[in-house]
């Protein structure tokens, strides 16, 4: 375990994630050439939508050996439409490492990945990439990011030089200068620099540990043995944030960087305790080779041509090749297939997973996405993983009407993929609706039915699940009577019909006295009015929160039937719709909104034209959080707006609150449409 890393790269779209992983596996020496993402032969982004937007839109996972260590990486999107992929890489390792692009301002994509990972309890690093590019500069990157996040970056890898004359970096720990891992002359304009970033470190670890502190005050310096020691532990805590220079497109520093991970980051052995989950309860589980098994699925890959794969990282234990196990969140066993080294889509065989370790698993039959993979004895498993609540919605049918038979079991396949994907088929408007983080995210779902399985779909805006209501109260009968030779129909019935309160449903009020209507026909009288309360009457939503009082009828002895009393029923509620005031109810989502100051007027005013309500507001550092209230018929095309509002940098998270009446002028367009349609 004390010989592994296991390292993801999260942040800024477009500062160069996958070129840092490409130069790494190549000065490694584990590939033979670089691969360019713009040429689509990259290691990381090998899918077909990858190669495509020359950009990674999926996890990529590759290892490589590196002064007797494996290091395990991790490569995720910088688009914030695919931050699930950023949460499953962030639950598989002990390292996180932001990476800014040094040529732009603080980009949207890395404050929202700082947003998203930087309160989690691994360690966190900064690359600072791209320092080759024209207006790169690595210490204003640094200011930024320490006045606009909670990341407090300190350096340890320092450039020589400036865009096109970045040429090699300083390693403050050691006070020497490299050139892809070997040493240099410190140029001499550079020595204040190097001292006062030596002295910033050392003051950022002594203030990590009181032990250190103390000494630090009494003997005015640490030793290197107390630097190292000092730095490898803050880091390990939380409580040191290192930052490195780098050029992935020129190979400067990324050598260098390498040679950091293995000496800086903590490995599995660092982290021997982990808090899981025994049913309610929570327990802490020691983490090495020797106990019992303890591993996570915290991605899948589904390919109809290649099968399917799940990566797992073992946190105790082995898994090895054959082993049943037990999957406690589907209460079931399942038994490990083969099991394989990942780089990027080539799979090495291997025997086993040893703790500490990542690799991918094939013929899994029960485990999924975010599952745990124990002893079968055992009921532990891990925590529950955070994942954002949907922000934009869309309907999915297949175009051709012969695919809608294979379009369920291809999206299940496709959202164990993605968690923070939801289909569900919406009872009130008969649509499959998928919700999820944004548009780029849902239409890469749609992309990916095409390419993997063939099916061509449609998305769009879902219908609003509108209800009926009155807001007035009615007195009416109706009489059904039919006589066509034979025998006849006939059934009356005497309905008071009045509003409830919002969310109390429908009641149905038997005051039928004397047998003026049979009992028997009671149920018919009932049955008759929830089809009609199914359907509605004035816009074809389903009608709810009233009362209806059946107190007076009649009936024939041979002509009345149940289907009379349900057409009676039927026309009689038709009735009371049109002297009792009906009304549109509409849903109504609780929003929470959080976005930087200087775009709040422009958010309000918008909430506003939205029909949104205001409930109150909070400052959170640079921001502020705005709670609502906002319907969602205004709701499922926010997400885009609020983007537009923000250049990116706002955000929500909403939830279901409660119905309430839709403005006449509104409602008249809604029914209008609805009737058309008819």
């Amino acid at each position: 375990m004390k010989n592994i890393r296991n390292i993801a790269l999260v942040g800024a779209i477009g500062a160069g994630k996958t070129s840092l992983v490409e130069q790494m596996l190549y000065n490694s020496k584990t590939t033979t050439r670089i691969g360019k993402i713009e040429e689509g032969n990259t290691v990381m982004d090998n899918s077909p939508e990858e190669i495509e937007k020359k950009s990674s839109v999926s996890l990529g996972v590759a290892n490589f050996q590196w002064k007797k260590n494996k290091i395990n990486i991790l490569d995720t999107p910088g688009l914030p439409d695919f931050s699930s992929e950023q949460i499953s890489a962030s639950v598989a390792v002990e390292s996180l490492l932001f990476v800014a692009n040094a040529a732009s301002e603080f980009d949207v994509s890395l404050e929202k990945s700082i947003e998203l990972l930087g309160d989690l309890d691994i360690a966190k690093g900064l690359i600072v990439n791209r320092l080759d590019n024209e207006g790169a500069e690595f210490h204003k990157t640094i200011e930024r990011i320490r006045e606009k996040s909670q990341l407090n970056p300190t350096p340890i890898l320092i450039p020589i030089g400036s865009e096109h004359r970045f040429e090699a970096v300083v390693d403050i720990v050691k006070g020497k200068a490299y050139n892809n891992g070997k040493e240099i002359d410190i140029p001499d304009n550079m020595v204040d620099q190097i001292e006062e970033s030596r002295i910033e470190l050392m003051e950022a670890v002594a203030e990590s540990d009181d032990e250190l502190l103390e000494k630090y005050f009494e003997a005015g310096e640490l030793t290197k043995d107390e630097m190292v020691l000092g730095l490898k532990n803050a880091i390990n805590n939380g409580n040191l944030t290192p930052a490195f220079a780098t050029s992935a497109t020129h190979d400067i520093g990324v050598t260098d960087l390498m040679n950091t991970i293995v000496d800086y980051l903590p490995s599995p052995a660092d982290r021997s305790e982990m808090k899981v989950e025994e049913g309610e309860e929570s327990k802490v589980i020691k983490l090495n080779e020797d106990n019992d098994l303890f591993a996570f699925v915290f991605k899948s890959l589904s390919d109809p041509n290649v099968g399917d794969m799940y990566y797992a990282r073992v946190f105790s234990g082995s898994l090895v090749n054959g082993d049943d196990v037990f999957v406690p969140e589907q209460n079931s066993k399942d038994r490990i297939g083969s099991i394989y080294s990942i780089l990027g889509k080539k799979r090495v065989d291997v025997d086993d997973l040893k703790a500490g370790d990542i690799g991918g698993l094939v013929k899994l039959k029960v485990a999924r996405s975010l599952n745990t993979l124990v002893d079968t004895n055992s009921k532990l498993k891990f925590r529950e993983v955070n994942l954002p609540s949907p922000v934009f919605w869309q309907t999915i049918s297949a175009v051709n009407q012969h695919d809608e038979d294979r379009i369920g079991s291809a999206l299940a396949k496709l959202l164990d993929e993605d968690p923070t994907l939801t289909v569900e088929m919406n009872s009130e408007t008969s649509e499959n609706v998928v919700s999820g983080l944004g548009e780029q995210q849902i239409n890469l779902l749609k992309d990916r039915l095409q390419n993997r399985y063939n099916i061509e779909t449609e998305l769009k805006t879902p219908s609003v699940p509108y209800k009926e209501t009155l807001s007035g109260t009615a007195d009416v009968n109706y009489r059904h009577k039919k006589q066509s030779g034979g025998k006849g129909q006939f059934g009356e019935v005497y309905f008071k019909v009045k509003p409830k309160a919002r969310g109390e449903g429908f009641e149905f009020i038997n005051s039928i006295v004397g047998g003026r209507i049979p009992t028997k026909f009671i149920p018919a009288i009932e049955k008759g009015l929830l089809e009609v309360n199914k359907d509605g009457i004035i816009s074809g939503n389903p009608i709810v929160d009233i009362s209806v009082e059946v107190y007076d009828g009649s009936f024939h002895d041979v002509d009345s039937s149940e289907m009379a009393f349900k057409i009676a029923s039927w026309n009689a509620l038709k009735k009371a719709f049109k002297v009792a005031k009906p009304i549109l109810l509409e849903p109504v989502h609780k929003v929470q909104i959080s976005i930087p100051n200087e775009y709040m007027g422009d958010v309000m005013g918008d909430i506003s034209t939205r029909r949104g309500k205001i409930q109150g507001m909070e400052q959170n550092g640079d921001k502020q959080t705005l709670n609502a209230e906002m319907p969602l018929s205004e709701l499922m095309g926010y997400y885009p707006a609020l983007k537009s509002l923000t250049q990116g940098r706002g955000k929500f998270i909403q939830e279901f609150s409660h119905y309430e009446k839709v403005p006449n002028d509104i409602a008249a367009k809604v029914i209008a449409e609805a009737n058309k349609e008819d």
